[in-house]
């Protein structure tokens, strides 16, 4: 059933119940007001009745001749005019005018007008008592007043208010009908609209024009609310699907090789079990690093994946002067043959993902210190961390040879890196991913003093008042593409 033609049955229903309540408290306020009108003139006739009955009451107690007493019983029924009298003395009842019968019983008392039903009437009766000098002049005078002309307009108006609620019925519920359906028609128009969006076919969002009432455009928003909510969690579900499909590809692809050394290796040994002296420490070597290669594949790997499915409730505030501190003591610890220098500036928090900055930092310097020398040098690592305005700055410096201007961009590169090079090709790219995730920004620069690379890394300072939904960027491809896309983060080209 339509909305328009449920407000018309209820407006229908409704209607007809309310005028017949409002028909009811009228009835009872016409015969209040008929009632009042009938007590204040039995009143008037009483006051002007009772100077003459008090005289008829003396006439009948003196034995006054016939004539006499009749002249003043005329008198006494010409002054209450159509008002009915019986007038009660000592020894005698005088009666004139509409009254009720004689033989019904009337109230002992009725010093204000009540109501009195009889034969099938109603009459208003009042009584007052009629005194005089002498101890027989006493009565009591009766004055009535027919309510047949109140129960006449009482009647008159219950037979109006019920054929207006009769015609109130259907009146009403055609209006009604009619007002709903013109108020609904931005309902309606929504609906279609909401109807015609199909996902499969069409990307084309709700466009809603705000109607200015207040259900519909609430009803939009919430739809368009639901529908941007579901668009995001669609491509959030894409993105891991074809995460998922690109880490398989990438780790059969990038796997493939590593293996077959492995196997070429271990058919050597299997085939060859006399092998001993330096060829066989040449085997096991190569099948050691080949493993190391397989092994750090696989972390990268998982590590890439694991930002490109990682969720707004894992950012947090983060103290990077800690975190910076403990990469280096661990830099230190794995590569004691090198030399790590840290200078951090305490205080520096930021809104991110502690797993993915820490990620972030290792990688850094884990690069720096494979690459960071020449042939015969341990590697010198040199970290700077310290505020520059609303960011804090990450500085990474070796003594490499460095990277020239021209394959700045392409380090960033998934599976890039040197011919000779131990590791995975996927360090700086993992970088690269955790500076898009937390909305910074990195340059690959020459070093200010001497021969070697400086990587500087900006991370927007936290205020208190950071954004989780405005943290993560959209889309997440690192393990899909490549990251040489400007969109995704912010680096130094050539």
């Amino acid at each position: 059933m339509r909305l328009s033609t449920r407000i018309a049955l209820a407006v229908g229903a409704t209607v007809p119940v309310l005028v017949l309540a409002t028909g009811w408290l009228l009835l009872r306020l016409v015969a209040a007001d008929l009632h009042d009108q009938q007590d204040t003139h039995l009143r008037e006739r009483a006051v002007a009745v009772a100077k003459d009955a008090r005289s008829l009451l003396r006439a009948s107690a003196a034995d006054r001749s016939a004539a006499v007493e009749q002249a003043r019983e005329r008198r006494v029924f010409t002054s209450a005019l159509d008002v009915g009298v019986r007038l009660i003395g000592p020894e005698e009842t005088f009666t004139g005018g509409p009254q009720p019968a004689a033989d019904v019983a009337l109230p002992a008392r009725a010093r204000v007008p009540v109501t009195l039903r009889a034969d099938g009437r109603s009459w208003r009766i009042l009584s007052t008592r009629v005194t005089g000098a002498r101890p027989d002049v006493r009565g009591t005078l009766w004055l009535f007043a027919s309510d047949t002309a109140a129960d006449t307009q009482v009647r008159l108006v219950r037979r109006r208010a019920v054929t207006v609620a009769l015609l109130a019925a259907p009146l009403s519920g055609l209006l009604a009908w009619a007002v709903a359906t013109r108020a609904s028609t931005p309902l309606r128009r929504l609906q279609r609209r909401a109807s015609g969006l199909d996902p499969r076919s069409s990307s084309t969002r709700l466009d809603h024009t705000p109607t200015r009432i207040a259900e519909v455009d609430d009803l939009a928003h919430t739809l368009q609310t639901v529908l941007a909510r579901y668009d995001e969690q669609a491509l959030r579900t894409a993105e891991a699907l074809a995460t998922a499909r690109s880490f398989a590809s990438a780790a059969s692809h990038e796997l493939r090789t590593p293996l077959m050394s492995m196997q070429t290796n271990l058919e050597i040994l299997t085939e060859h079990p006399e092998l001993a002296g330096p060829d066989r420490d040449e085997v096991l070597h190569d099948l050691s690093r080949e493993h190391a290669r397989l092994l750090g594949v696989l972390v990268m790997l998982r590590d890439l994946g694991r930002g490109d499915l990682v969720e707004a409730d894992a950012f947090g505030p983060v103290d990077l002067a800690d975190l910076v501190e403990a990469s280096t003591e661990e830099q230190r610890r794995r590569h004691p043959h090198a030399r790590v220098v840290g200078h951090c500036a305490p205080g520096l928090r930021v809104h991110g993902w502690e797993a993915g900055l820490r990620s972030l930092v290792d990688n850094l310097l884990v690069n720096a210190l494979v690459h960071g020398h020449t042939d015969g040098q341990p590697p010198q690592v040199e970290v700077t961390l310290r505020a520059s305005g609303a960011d804090a700055l990450l500085v990474v410096e070796d003594r490499g040879p460095g990277i020239p201007p021209e394959l700045r961009t392409e380090v960033f590169e998934r599976f890039r890196r040197r011919p000779d090079s131990p590791g995975s090709g996927l360090g700086l790219t993992l970088v690269a991913q955790q500076i898009a995730l937390h909305r910074g920004g990195i340059r690959v620069l020459d070093r200010p003093t001497g021969a070697g690379t400086r990587v500087e890394v900006t991370l927007p300072l936290s205020d208190g008042t950071a954004d989780t939904e405005d943290t993560l960027p959209l889309p997440r491809n690192w393990m899909i593409t490549t990251a040489d896309r400007p969109q995704e983060f912010h680096k130094d080209g050539s």
